[in-house]
């Protein structure tokens, strides 16, 4: 091994407001340096760190185009019997579906963040 993963950063245009979407998405404590504007962490005891990073002109990915891929994506895990509760959550926090679970045939749905950014919640 050579590393450990530090954390995973999502470009954006508005770190502030991306990490308070994640906060509520999947937990963790929103720590801005205010000397830094441009950066934002979100921290999860005992889970993967999440930063935003400030990307001026950000062009999000547009699913499920391959002129602008996904390039990576989250998968949320959910309990399946609070699949739909949990997506009422997201949309109401900001985010935009992008794919449902064709009618219960697939174990997912496919969201957009308010960046842009694709994620799934799961169900398991």
């Amino acid at each position: 091994m050579i590393g450990t993963l530090g954390a995973v950063v999502l470009d954006c245009p508005d770190p502030r407001a991306l990490a308070a979407f994640y906060a509520e998405l999947v937990g963790g404590t929103v720590e801005v340096d205010e000397a830094e504007d441009d950066w934002v962490d979100l921290n999860r005891e005992g889970g993967q760190r999440l930063s935003f990073q400030l990307a001026v002109g950000h062009r999000p990915p547009s699913w499920p185009d391959p002129e602008r891929p996904q390039q990576f994506h989250l998968d949320i895990a959910v309990e399946r019997a609070e699949l739909d509760a949990a997506e009422k959550q997201v949309l109401a926090l900001g985010a935009t579906l992008l794919e449902g679970d064709l009618d219960g045939t697939r174990n997912w749905r496919v969201y957009a963040d308010p960046a842009g950014h694709p994620f799934c919640l799961c169900a398991c």
